[in-house]
């Protein structure tokens, strides 16, 4: 077996820690109280943790460890950090269910994660993914916070629909429900990488205009797109069944 360069590896590693070092931070802002930061550091150790797979294939240095090494950081920085967030910016009045109902997000994402490192028979390819991923999850709460809580408390009508979302997303992490991998350009012709490059234009001018508050909406309807999309294929398969039974007790 063929042992990777200590030098490549420690890119790719390093970047990871960085993902890890945000998680702590936001658990850190967290508990002082500055919510809107301990959001960011989320957002950034997303971003931390795209990088880091983008270094492991350009250096060609993924391996076990570092698929292991992904997983925990995770569980760190999208588990514990959006679990903490929850709780200290909105479910802390509840009690012991707002404890319950913040630690779902933790539980439910490691279940993803440990399911996700068994089903991974390629290390250096991955598809679709089978649940919400646990990043998904977690910038979408990391943008509802960012944008709608204020002045200490979540702002109307977003307090209502938190703990509901925290659920639904906990849920649909240790779901069948598939979601699309982040494209790779090389696999894409002319006309799709510069639909995709206008598309994050797109995003990006919006996000500015609004001071960043459709970022959540962006997020949320990929996850709501996810199940209807299930959904769709779900009725379109029944569907399917139904003429294939019809056309066998005619024939």
């Amino acid at each position: 077996m063929n042992k990777i360069p200590l030098s490549k590896s420690f890119a790719a590693n390093t970047v990871t820690a960085l993902n890890i070092s945000s998680g702590f931070l936001s658990i850190v802002f967290a508990s002082e109280g500055n919510f809107k930061m301990a959001a960011i550091m989320i957002i950034a150790a997303a971003i931390f943790d795209t990088l880091d797979g983008i270094v492991a294939r350009l250096l060609n240095t993924a391996s076990k460890f570092g698929v292991e090494l992904d997983s925990l950081s995770d569980v760190v920085s999208f588990g514990a950090a959006p679990s903490f967030l929850v709780y200290k910016a909105y479910a802390y009045q509840f009690g012991v269910w707002g404890i319950f109902f913040s630690s779902l997000i933790l539980i439910f994402g490691a279940l993803r994660l440990a399911r996700f490192n068994t089903m991974l028979s390629n290390i250096k390819t991955k598809g679709d993914f089978t649940g919400l991923p646990i990043p998904l999850s977690a910038i979408t709460i990391a943008t509802l916070v960012l944008s709608y809580h204020e002045n200490g408390s979540m702002l109307e009508p977003y307090n209502k629909i938190f703990l509901p979302m925290v659920i639904l997303l906990s849920i649909l992490m240790v779901s069948k429900i598939r979601y699309n991998a982040l494209p790779k350009l090389k696999n894409k012709n002319f006309k799709e990488k510069l639909l995709l490059f206008v598309t994050l234009i797109i995003a990006l001018l919006l996000a500015i205009i609004t001071n960043g508050e459709i970022l959540f909406y962006i997020f949320l309807a990929i996850v709501l797109f996810g199940i209807f999309r299930h959904a769709y294929k779900l009725l379109h398969g029944k569907k399917l069944d139904t003429k294939n039974e019809i056309k066998t007790s005619e024939s």
